[in-house]
């Protein structure tokens, strides 16, 4: 039975359990229960602390989990990225008082830092040959420059609001970006079964969230232009009308231009142009 750990809270908790209902997987009921089976599908989920998981998973205890990339920096677990999952997206950088210094990273050496990732900013530091102290902090950490605890702070900064409202600009290049990601142990077995299944299962949602089937009717004469904005993943599917010198046309295209597709399809005498979700798939 495939063990596999899932968040039990914060912004990776709802969407990931979202992700593995629509991969075909049974999810908990109640956010109180921290072990289910499900036993159709022979995989068995804990759900635990998203900072815990790739510990768990270093250890061999659990098979992959589902954790946020800068956690798995920042843990220094002796585990490995497999697959990202494109939600719970983040950009960490460093932000200070204007002033303190300048946008160049070399300016942080003597500096202290202060973080509640210091996996993640110690290495970033080391990696660039920065000599810089770094504090860790739980919570928020933008009292710490106010404080007097540091000079400077490195964390998630989204619309960088909660950053100009106490004071503080980003500096520099970003430390790092970071979503969702499976995860497994570093020396396991990179092509065991069941692992192999699930992957395909979360990589099949993750396709049909991006694209939709769209199918069309356009004359034989216009099927070289059509099909150019049409290419599917790998060749459309055309079949022949009843109606002579008319074809159907049915490809996979992205979601997020489907709209323009159809305009332009139209444009070019395309007609009875339908879109249509895909809810799974295998590639």
């Amino acid at each position: 039975m495939l063990r596999i750990a899932v968040p039990n809270k914060g912004s990776l908790s709802g969407p990931a359990a979202d992700m593995l209902h629509e991969a075909g997987y049974q999810q908990r009921r109640e956010t109180k229960e921290l072990r289910i089976v499900d036993p159709e599908n022979d995989v068995e989920f804990f759900y635990l602390r998203p900072r815990d998981i790739a510990i768990y998973v270093a250890s061999g205890q659990l098979d992959i989990g589902i954790t946020g990339r800068d956690l798995l920096i920042d843990s220094g677990a002796n585990a490995e990225e497999i697959l990202p999952l494109g939600f719970a997206r983040s950009t960490f950088r460093f932000a200070t008082k204007p002033g303190i210094v300048g946008n160049d990273l070399a300016d942080l050496n003597g500096k202290t830092v202060a973080t509640s990732y210091e996996g993640i900013v110690a290495k970033h530091l080391a990696d660039h040959g920065i000599d810089a102290s770094v504090v860790h902090l739980d919570g928020a950490v933008e009292t710490a420059i106010q404080l007097g605890v540091a000079q400077v702070i490195a964390d998630v900064v989204e619309t960088g609001t909660s950053l100009r409202n106490a004071g503080l600009e980003v500096v520099g290049d970003p430390i790092m970006k970071s979503e969702a990601v499976v995860i497994r142990r570093t020396d396991a077995d990179a092509e065991e079964p069941k692992v192999q299944q699930f992957l395909r299962r979360l990589q099949g949602v993750l396709v049909a969230r991006t694209y939709v089937m769209m199918d069309y009717d356009c004359r034989v004469e216009q099927l070289e232009k059509a099909v150019a904005l049409t290419p599917g993943l790998e060749s459309p599917t055309v079949s022949p009308l009843h109606n002579e010198g008319w074809v159907a046309v049915r490809a996979m295209v992205p979601a997020k231009e489907a709209q323009r597709i159809m305009d332009d399809l139209y444009d070019i005498g395309a007609r009875a142009i339908l879109t249509t979700a895909i809810h799974a798939c295998r590639l």
